[in-house]
């Protein structure tokens, strides 16, 4: 099995990294075609029998340096990370077993990617960004085609632009071709949560991933001087002297002079008096510039400690960061809690325990703040994202060129880090996927995409439906079709499969003409006279324009043992839906069977919003569960 990772950040891997150790590793299999590119001798990068191929692309990006005035020059022409977030990613996906992993000792424990026997590649597309574009399409396209004549098995991909017409969106393009080969690709849903229509990476080919937590935490506590206890988060090494309490100040309160006093509450640069703050623990609020960089700001004002409130937005999505001095992340209401004690008290003081590791934390998962959402933006009849995977303090291999926190100032060095973003969920489903492709080499790309939404749960650890940052229960359009189960998604016991000829019959029914077409498919397709989006045959129905009533179809393929399946249907608000036939008996493996869902509208009941419901196929042992999203109109 071998997995390549595209990656939207600068440089790609550090092959020192004990996560890319080929221990026990056997020969490469001569179906591999990829190579160890390295044209300098500076910074030399070595692949082995794990780490089998590494290559870059710069051609696009070099054409645009050279007609533009950036003061950017090329960086090293090697794949080695200088960043951080492909080591992170790629580890993440396929990383080998490493003992006693870390972040300054917390988490500590076996390191492991999702597929950890599986072989690796990495293909660096991105660079620094030249009027604000980091990744241009000739290099991603070009990796694309090398990636697939090189002889990958899955391809994950946290990269992700504004959505935009398949046929102008590169990472559509690519993946179209990568799939036509058998290969499935893994993208993020991207990080600008919680707005709806915000997910990225949306064609029906492309396995689209949300980010939410785990149940696990790296808790501290701040102390108040009025004797309350508030549970915060942080991987800060250093620690406050144990029972001491300190000034607590507002950054408002020790704001610079020449600073306004909302830049001041973000904890900017130079936003802070050092002659106010010095000897004190500062509140910042979230937002703008980095979190890290926040503490950094402190601390050089003098602080002897953070407090990181979160904004409304981010509201309970509190994140664990390696902070430069001893801090803690607070979600909002507790903010908010913090703040009127400040007020309250003419000598305000506080403490910050030090951080610890908590397992079996509940209610978990819950949404990230930051997971792009649904609705698709481009064909509203595909739910996106697809599925949502752990995303938020999520440890992983690292480069060694960097520190932590990525920032200048920052002159740590770790081997392992702890990284939130959907690109830290990407890794985790294509690492499963490759645990699949390993069981069922010749399941299509959208029959383990299937095996793997079917299954997923919308329930968390207490026994209630997910919920958003805010304790509000999520819906599709935050996870797809639910938080992963890679145990269940082995024996889904039906799939929904799809081959190429049902993603060109897509593009015919969006429109597209033979040029358009050309871009996915080489030579004349003759498009069907009729044929309805809503009738894709996706893992997940959503019908965005229902009125009066509407019928789609879907098939379903047996790949378990014999069995009959009855239909169990959650309506959504306001819709009736009617299964025809209700009940489907599989006697052979392999052998499909048709159903009909007929959505009717609820005179009187229409809700306003889109309203979510649910159908499940069960034997009495699978659960093959679908959901759906309705807007009447």
């Amino acid at each position: 099995m071998i997995i390549v990772v595209f990656s939207v950040r600068i440089l790609r891997v550090w092959p020192e990294s004990k996560s890319f150790g080929d221990e026990g590793f056997g020969p490469i299999q001569p179906r591999w075609k990829g190579i160890c590119q390295n044209n300098t001798s500076v910074g030399g990068f070595k692949c082995n029998r794990k780490l089998i191929g590494a290559r870059y692309f710069n051609k696009g990006y070099l054409a645009a340096l050279s007609t533009s005035n950036s003061s950017h020059t090329t960086t090293i022409n090697s794949p080695r990370d200088y960043d951080g977030h492909g080591t992170h990613t790629l580890s993440t996906a396929g990383g080998s077993f490493v003992r006693d992993a870390s972040v300054f000792g917390f988490g500590k424990g076996i390191a492991k990617g999702g597929s950890p026997r599986a072989r690796v590649a990495t293909y660096k597309v991105c660079w620094p960004p030249i009027n604000g574009d980091e990744c241009y399409d000739a290099d991603v396209l070009a990796a694309f085609d090398m990636a697939i004549a090189d002889g990958v098995d899955i391809i994950s991909a946290s990269i992700g632009g504004n959505p935009s017409p398949y046929f102008n969106d590169t990472l559509a393009i690519g993946s179209f071709h990568a799939t036509k080969k058998g290969i499935l690709v893994v993208c993020s849903a991207g990080n600008s949560g919680p707005m709806d229509g915000t997910v990225v990476n949306v064609s029906p080919w492309i396995f689209t991933v949300g980010a939410s937590t785990m149940d696990r935490e790296f808790s501290d506590w701040v102390l108040l001087g009025n004797g309350k206890y508030i549970k915060g988060e942080s991987l800060a090494p250093k620690s406050l002297q144990a029972g001491k309490y300190y000034p607590l100040v507002s950054a408002a309160q020790v704001k610079a002079l020449n600073a306004s006093v909302e830049e001041a509450k973000l904890c900017k640069s130079r936003t802070i008096d050092p002659r106010k703050a010095r000897g004190k623990i500062v509140v910042c609020i979230r937002g703008d510039n980095a979190r890290v960089d926040k503490g950094q700001q402190v601390a050089l004002a003098g602080g002897v400690g953070m407090i990181l409130a979160n904004d409304h937005d981010t509201a309970n999505e509190i994140l664990a960061d390696p902070h430069v001095l001893p801090a803690s992340h607070i979600n909002y209401s507790n903010g908010i809690l913090v703040s009127t004690y400040i007020n309250s008290t003419k000598f305000p003081k506080a403490s910050i325990t030090r951080t610890s590791t908590r397992l079996g934390i509940n209610p978990a998962p819950f949404m990230a703040a930051f997971s792009s959402k649904g609705p698709n933006t481009i064909t509203p009849e595909i739910l996106k994202p697809d599925i949502t995977a752990p995303g938020v303090s999520v440890i992983a291999a690292y480069t060694e060129a960097q520190g932590p926190t990525n920032q200048v100032f920052d002159k740590r060095r770790v081997q392992f880090n702890s990284i939130s973003g959907t690109s830290m969920s990407c890794p985790h489903i294509s690492g499963i996927v490759g645990l699949l492709k390993t069981l069922y080499p010749h399941w299509s790309p959208a029959a383990i995409k299937s095996a793997i939404m079917t299954t997923a749960s919308v329930i968390d650890n207490v026994h209630e439906p997910i919920t958003n940052a805010s304790n509000i229960q999520a819906n599709p359009f935050h996870y797809g079709a639910g938080h992963v189960q890679p145990n269940r998604a082995v024996d889904p016991g039906l799939v929904y499969d799809m081959t190429t000829t049902d993603y060109l019959n897509f593009l015919c029914a969006l429109g597209y003409n033979e040029k358009s077409i050309a871009l996915f498919h080489a030579g004349h397709y003759l498009c069907p006279k009729n044929f309805s989006i809503l009738d894709l045959n996706y893992p997940s129905i959503t019908v965005p324009r229902l009125k009066n009533t509407i019928t789609v179809t879907r098939t379903v393929k047996n790949v378990g043992s014999p069995g009959k399946y009855k239909a169990h249907v959650q309506n959504p608000r306001g819709i009736s839906i009617f299964v025809s036939p209700p009940i489907l008996e599989f006697t052979t493996l392999c052998q499909e069977k048709s159903f009909h869902l007929t959505l009717e509208v609820v005179k009187g009941k229409i809700s306003k919003n889109y309203a979510f419901g649910r159908i499940i196929w069960s034997d009495g042992y699978h659960n093959v569960s679908s959901p759906i999203v309705v807007m009447a109109m």
